[in-house]
């Protein structure tokens, strides 16, 4: 693919794989965990205990001007074992962190080595001006509040 931006990822481990798309029309490179002691370990998220994070093994390093976000799997969320959102810096070079949790109506959850645990999205960033003002534009919705726009 000519003139596509690269996002070089460091392996920190044995085990640690690059992320890759599941398809050709997938948004999000599949996380993988990769559990510092390897193939047959596992780290258990139970419901009632602080949220875990599970390494992947990799540290990247995003182009200029790219957004890199960690996102939930849909597969794993309907489930009710969550991945919480993050956004990786341009200038991070530690190793990715899932944060994860199960809702409290399941059961505990297993992560184990070389499970997919979430999902790595780069975009462009949107380069804004940010200016305080006095009043703002009216809308139909206009202060509505979460959820106004219906259910």
């Amino acid at each position: 693919m000519s003139g596509a931006q690269v996002l070089r990822v460091k392996l920190l481990r044995p085990g640690a794989r690059i992320p890759v798309r599941a398809t050709p029309g997938a948004t999000g490179y599949d996380l993988v965990a990769c559990l510092p002691a390897g193939p047959d370990a596992g780290a258990a998220l139970e419901v009632g205990q602080a949220p875990v994070r599970v390494p992947t093994g990799i540290a990247i390093e995003a182009p200029d001007g790219w957004d890199v976000q960690i996102r939930p799997r849909s597969g794993l969320s309907v489930q009710g074992v969550m991945a919480v959102f993050g956004t990786i810096d341009s200038d991070f070079r530690g190793e990715l962190l899932v944060t994860m949790y199960v809702l409290p109506y399941r059961g505990p959850h297993a992560v184990r080595h070389g499970d997919r645990i979430a999902q790595l999205v780069v975009s462009r960033i949107a380069e804004v001006s940010l200016e305080v003002a006095e009043e703002l534009s009216a809308t139909a919705r206009d202060a509505g509040g979460h959820g106004s726009t219906g259910r």
